[in-house]
């Protein structure tokens, strides 16, 4: 390089410093060069022959912009005594050129700022990478294609077991556009996990960006813990607290006034987050956040403990009133409830009314609707016993249920479940309701109860009955109820008994539960960690983390009523209920902590109880009157309702009313056991879990969990990104910033380091670790931030083969398939972006098959950048001749890629909309917008797909040496 090839105006980027953005020529003295660097306002003096430069040219078709900031397309070049003149034509907003003549743009006037998108502008420009971030440009791209068009999508990666009825339901609903279903699974089968997974699987695949929760104000912290430790998903609660603190923050008087008195630009709390949770009670208590939360918009609105909105054909609550109101506003809506008909055929239908107004509209029609189920069902029960023939009354009500399409189901390969299949798509709350029974999914432990009788001692004398009862200790001094309670007695002669087994010791108050722990620890030496609402969510991980260990940790964990939310400690099987909650649904949570599906052990439950006081009374309601202990109870809140004079009046002291009342809730509680056996709805059971796909469905899952492409892929990452990884147990490693590590690129990693595992049953016994999956915000931040940025966009690299003379030029070209479209589209299912490799020499010869892309990876060496530096000037031509080269090879593939999009498109969407047009006609549950949603999504895709093209992702440029 010398003095001229320099003059006074062109632009040239340093390659010692790409920060300095595009700098311009302003003086030239002998051997001396100065450019000055508008974007960072600083000016540097370079000696001609060794300035680390790079002339910058844009090229036909590229972008430019001036210092006002306005944007162009280049259409032509010239140069005019060195100067480059650009003709170009300015773009309007979104990327398309505008009806207005060209100009002539010098560039001289040229932003200072610079970003090249074209790969071989990053190279000229001297900000090319090493072959580590090539190589991971490539497999981001590999990795995405795969993971786009999986039917998995959206399901991988979340810290829950794999329950066939739970994958089942996640993938049914959440396909769906705008998801409006009712989950009613019975007590401990998982209905937030399977919320959780079905809004994971709206996010992840776009279908949903803004999601509010609504639960009661008891069970806000467990979604908030549920949904940040199973699903990455992090929610911001929206409470009176955070009202309080927005006024604090206003700047202003008449801000405040504004917001108070609700002006239209006051700030509001639901529109600043886009996942929201908040209780039922804060908004039934605040006129404000009604207003706010209403005007807000929701892609999915979740409201669990349904069965609390009160409805009648005389009386609506405010409660029901509210959800109605966001019901309306909101695109998708889940509503969970345990006892969708316990409560009686009236407020079944009210929730469904809230699902889909237009079709459960009057409550007569429903119930007649019902009956008709019930018949259905009778036969549906005979079609399953494969012994039975099929009787002719049978025949008859399928033909006057199927019409002409019975004969040609009863004559296919597998007439009875064609049938069945049929009668499921027809079903009336078969697409609206989904509800699994303990009975039908099987796999859950034994419970055995081992009540202890214990001497009420005399400081309790105030306080033996009412609620008072059931907690006493918490109005007696510490030290003085650890010394004379019996129960903290025999819990430490029980503990010391069951060793080395684990424990789980559940009280209703935070306060008991520190005070049992220090007494444990400290004055009866057994190992234990306290787990309470007082202690943040990492010191909680830790008490998790110190109780799972099972070499050194510890052997009771002794938990607030919290400990019953959110947690699975299913690695245990001793309960110790140190005390009784008052409603049987938090009992049932307490023993759901051990009791879940996969526990290999019986359940042993320990209820260590004061005699004649409330606890006695509790004790014998719960097990005698409604077998709670032993077995699940889903209609424990329903006979509490219906005996609750009698439950107060014993609790209350009145030991003769005892045995009426267990008597009463026994009988009762048989009823309604008896009620809920009888309507059972067969169908909406067998639609409720086909296990046939759940089963596929996980085998995808575990396919791409088990392989160690994930860890594979993120240590490589790791490696260029700077991300220190040290060893901590066989699948798990931490994770630190290292001193290369460039900020940004990695999400939620710690300035002090996180512990992660990539093996899903360690993370499900090792809370504390996060689980990194493909799906986990760590690897979709890196992958993101891959494809988003210029990392690995052009590589320079050596290499030495005898079949080729040194001083040869290769160029290993990457194309992706650019189609712009709405995420929602999921055009990337039909189109891949999986990446079009191209290997050409300067001659145009297409390499690719001779050295595939792994093998090139083992041939090719770093060059220093320094020689890099040098080098890259004196390719230039034979670059650009390459990528020209390159271009023209590649556009021969894309019309085939389009075809077989198109094809595939065609093929999934054109069926399922025939298929609800039909069964609309049938069943009035289908809702039009559903299949005018999948007539728009294949419109939209067709145009979309029509003008997609290849654009040239990332080039490596190798020397032979």
């Amino acid at each position: 390089m010398d003095a001229s090839d320099f003059a006074i105006g062109q632009r040239w980027v340093s390659h010692s410093d790409t920060a300095l953005g595009l700098g311009i020529v302003t003086d030239i003295s002998g051997r001396r060069i100065t450019l000055g660097f508008p974007a960072a306002d600083e000016e540097r003096t370079y000696a001609v022959d060794n300035a680390p430069l790079s002339r910058i040219v844009y090229q036909i078709g590229e972008e430019i912009e001036t210092f006002d900031g306005t944007r162009y397309e280049v259409r032509a070049v010239e140069d005019l005594g060195g100067v480059l003149m650009y003709h170009a034509e300015i773009l309007a907003g979104e990327g398309e050129p505008s009806e207005v003549d060209i100009e002539q743009i010098s560039e001289v006037k040229l932003a200072g700022s610079v970003n090249f998108s074209a790969p071989h502008q990053r190279l000229f420009a001297g900000q090319f990478d090493r072959n580590g971030a090539f190589r991971l440009r490539f497999a981001t791209l590999q990795h995405l294609d795969r993971l786009r068009a999986s039917p998995v999508k959206g399901l991988i990666g979340t810290r829950t077991q794999h329950l066939p009825h739970q994958i089942y339901i996640a993938s049914e609903v959440a396909r769906r556009h705008a998801p409006r279903v009712l989950l009613a699974d019975e007590v401990g089968l998982g209905k937030t996990i399977e919320a959780g997974l079905i809004l994971h699987y709206q996010l992840q695949t776009g279908r949903a960006r803004r999601a509010l929760i609504v639960v009661p104000d008891s069970l806000v912290h467990q979604w908030l813990v549920e949904m940040l430790r199973r699903f990455n998903l992090r929610f911001s609660i929206v409470d009176q607290g955070r009202y309080d603190a927005l006024k604090e923050s206003e700047d202003d008087v008449d801000a405040l006034v504004n917001h108070i008195f609700g002006d239209d630009d006051a700030v509001n709390p639901f529109e600043t987050e886009q996942l929201v949770l908040c209780s039922l009670d804060f908004l039934m208590n605040s006129s404000q956040a009604q207003k706010d939360v209403l005007k807000a918009d929701w892609d999915l609105t979740i409201v669990d403990e349904a069965h609390h909105l009160a409805w009648s054909p005389e009386a609506v609550s405010p409660e029901y009133q509210l959800v109605e109101e966001l019901s309306a506003i909101s695109e998708g809506l889940l509503l969970l409830t345990a006892t969708p008909e316990q409560v009686g055929i009236a407020s079944h239908f009210a929730r469904l009314r809230l699902l889909d107004p237009a079709r459960f509209h009057d409550l007569e029609a429903f119930q007649a609707d019902e009956q008709q189920y019930e018949a259905i069902n009778r036969v549906v029960q005979r079609l399953q016993d494969e012994g039975a023939d099929i009787q002719e009354e049978d025949r008859a009500a399928l033909k006057a249920w199927l019409g002409d399409e019975l004969e040609p189901l009863l004559e296919s390969d597998s007439p009875r479940q064609s049938v069945i299949d049929a009668l499921l798509d027809r079903h009336g709350t078969g697409r609206v309701l989904f509800r699994n029974t303990r009975a039908a999914i099987q796999g859950f432990p034994e419970r055995r109860v081992t009540p202890v009788s214990l001497e009420r001692p005399a400081m309790y004398q105030e306080q033996a009955f009412g609620y008072p009862g059931l907690t006493p200790e918490l109005s007696v001094p510490e030290e003085q109820w650890l010394a004379d309670d019996p129960r903290v007695a025999w819990l430490e002669k029980q503990l010391v008994a069951l060793r080395p087994e684990k424990v789980v010791v559940i009280c209703a108050r935070a306060e008991t539960a520190m005070a049992l722990e220090h007494y444990l620890q400290l004055r009866a030496g057994i190992r234990s960690a306290a787990f309470h609402e007082h202690l943040s969510l990492m010191e909680r991980d830790r008490a998790a983390a110190y109780f799972a260990d099972d070499e050194q940790g510890a052997q009771a964990l002794i938990c607030s009523e919290i400990g019953s939310e959110g947690r699975n400690f299913q690695f245990a099987h001793h309960l110790v209920l140190f005390d009784l909650p008052a409603n049987p649904d938090l009992l049932e949570q307490r023993i759901g902590r051990l009791d879940r599906i996969g526990q290999a052990e019986t359940i042993d439950i320990h209820i260590p109880y004061l005699e004649n006081t409330s606890q006695e009374v509790q004790f014998r309601w719960f097990h005698e009157g409604l077998n709670a202990f032993s077995r699940s109870c889903a209609v424990g809140v329903a006979v509490q309702e219906r005996v609750d004079e009698t439950w107060q009046q014993a609790l209350g002291g009145d030991m003769s009313v005892l045995d009426s009342l267990i008597a009463d809730s026994s009988a009762e509680t048989a009823r309604l056991k008896a009620l809920l056996q009888k309507g059972r709805d067969a169908l909406i059971e067998l639609n409720s879990c086909r296990q046939d796909v759940a089963e596929t469905l996980i085998a995808g899952i575990e396919e791409e969990e088990g392989s160690a492409r994930v860890r594979d892929y993120m240590m490589e990452a790791f490696d260029i990104l700077g991300v220190d990884v040290d060893d901590h147990s066989e699948q798990a490693d931490i994770l630190r910033p290292g001193e290369r590590y460039q900020a940004g690129h990695v999400a939620e990693l710690p300035e002090e380091g996180v512990t992660v595992t990539w093996d899903r049953q360690h993370a499900l016994v090792r809370e504390d670790m996060a689980f990194i999956s493909w799906e986990h915000p760590m690897v979709t931040s890196v992958m993101d931030s891959v494809t988003s940025s210029g990392l690995g966009k052009a590589a320079l690299a050596s290499l030495s083969v005898k079949a080729l003379p040194a001083g040869t030029l290769l160029m290993e070209a990457v194309f992706t398939v650019h189609c712009p479209a709405p995420e929602a589209l999921q055009l990337n299912r039909y189109l891949p972006v999986s990446p079009l490799r191209l290997l050409v020499d300067v001659n145009g010869k297409e390499l690719s098959a001779a050295l595939p892309h792994d093998r090139l990876n083992e041939l090719c060496s770093n060059i220093r950048r320094r020689t890099a530096q040098a080098v890259v000037p004196q390719i230039r031509p034979q670059v650009e001749t390459m990528v020209d080269h390159a271009e023209r090879l590649s556009e021969p593939h894309l019309e085939p890629l389009k075809e077989k999009a198109l094809a595939q498109l065609e093929a999934r969407f054109v069926p399922e909309i025939r298929r609800l047009e039909a069964l609309k006609k049938v069943n009035p549950a289908i809702r039009e917008e559903e299949i005018e949603y999948f007539r728009t999504q294949l419109e939209a895709a067709r145009k979309a797909i029509g003008q997609a093209s290849l654009a040239l992702e990332g080039i490596r440029v190798i020397v032979t040496a």
